[in-house]
């Protein structure tokens, strides 16, 4: 930005001090726990919710997620499970999260309709993609462009033959 003229070179050397590097939330599975319960506490006390248990095989399922809306991701995660936690008992509703393997859900919420609309069709097209009778015609996109969309949600159409 310097370069462009878009920031100036002081600013910069006054920012640059100590630059810091913190690695993304994958890179550190180790504080996903911390984070959660943090995160917990937070909200329950936001929504005067009294939340005791986190329970470990979510917190396990929690550290294997890929995390690509990184801790902003996993706090939105907390805080929609402490808004629907009936008990005192966080309700952390990890189904949506795999290993970040193929025909991974979506982590946003607003994903979920796309994600179960392309899903829907590559059932009905037994996974054609392309053509004429395929799921991009049928949703009135290009190809290239369900393509790239369903990369972003992890939909691999291989798996609806």
């Amino acid at each position: 930005m310097v370069k462009e003229n878009q920031l100036r070179s002081d600013l910069y050397y006054r920012l640059n001090v100590v630059p810091i590097r913190i690695p993304p939330l994958r890179e550190r599975p180790e504080d996903i726990p911390l984070l959660v319960r943090y995160f917990t506490q937070k909200y329950a006390r936001r929504m005067q919710k009294k939340i005791e248990t986190i329970p470990a095989s979510s917190l396990r399922k929690l550290a294997s997620w890929h995390w690509p809306g990184n801790v902003r991701e996993l706090e939105n995660l907390v805080e929609r499970a402490v808004v629907l936690s009936p008990t005192d008992r966080l309700a952390i509703s990890v189904p949506e999260l795999t290993d970040g393997s193929i025909n991974t859900p979506p982590a946003r919420a607003d994903d979920f309709e796309e994600h179960d609309r392309i899903v829907q069709i590559l059932k009905e097209t037994k996974g054609r993609v392309g053509g004429a009778d395929g799921a991009a015609a049928r949703m009135g996109l290009k190809r290239t462009t369900l393509l790239t969309r369903m990369k972003r949600l992890g939909i691999n159409p291989r798996n609806f033959p």
